[in-house]
């Protein structure tokens, strides 16, 4: 039987922030937009969950190598969307603190590109396999 003790810690790991944050704001309701950006984590975390397995279980090849590259385009998406509501609720911008506020932006937009790289490569590498 396997065991779900990883996925059970991780989705802890997204919550606990949300709890906080709710504790913080329970005199006043949260807002809509504070409530979407909440419920995109445990989303996000369930597509990386579940593009890992499946580029696991295609043992590599071209679909496998596709689909491990949007793995890891989905999980730099979700650190990056992690960033911006840790940013948003809480005011701390990890960026900026780590590298000053002119290379965090340029760390953001670097993080953005090989996002968005990773997932074009991957698409494409599954587009080209399908092909054949």
């Amino acid at each position: 039987m396997k065991t779900k003790t990883p996925l059970i810690l991780t989705l802890l790991l997204f919550l606990l922030p949300g709890l906080a944050w709710a504790q913080e704001h329970a005199n006043h309701g949260p807002s809509e937009a504070e409530i979407f950006g909440l419920l995109e984590l445990p989303f996000l975390l369930i597509a990386i969950v579940f593009s890992f397995l499946t580029a696991r279980n295609l043992k590599g090849g071209k679909f496998g190598s596709g689909m491990s590259l949007l793995a890891w385009g989905f999980l730099v998406m979700a650190v990056g969307h992690l960033h911006m509501q840790i940013d948003h609720l809480f005011g701390y911008n990890l960026f900026n603190n780590l590298m000053g506020a002119t290379i965090g932006r340029y760390a953001w937009f670097a993080a953005l590109i090989l996002t968005w790289g990773l997932s074009a490569f991957g698409f494409y590498k599954i587009y080209k396999a399908s092909k054949v």
